[in-house]
């Protein structure tokens, strides 16, 4: 995926792994990502309250479904 150790600006949340609502956990993850950054969203179903919420706080993404049961959200912070 990226280069080994801190110098990979790719970070990956699997939010089918936290109990619960995931919107504090992924939150707390962008709040901590690098400028430069991607966080790569894991989910069951495309989070589309999510987009409004990246929009107004200076995030892009990207969706891909890659399977029935699995979404991944690339996000950063907008340019």
């Amino acid at each position: 995926m990226g280069s080994d150790g801190p110098a990979d600006p790719t970070r990956t949340l699997d939010a089918r792994e936290i109990d619960g609502e995931p919107f504090g956990a992924i939150m707390a993850a962008l709040d901590d990502l690098p400028a430069e950054g991607t966080l790569e969203l894991v989910t069951s179903f495309e989070p589309e309250p999510l987009y409004g919420v990246l929009d107004e706080r200076g995030f892009v993404h990207e969706t891909e479904r890659v399977a029935d049961d699995e979404v991944r959200v690339a996000i950063s912070r907008a340019k």
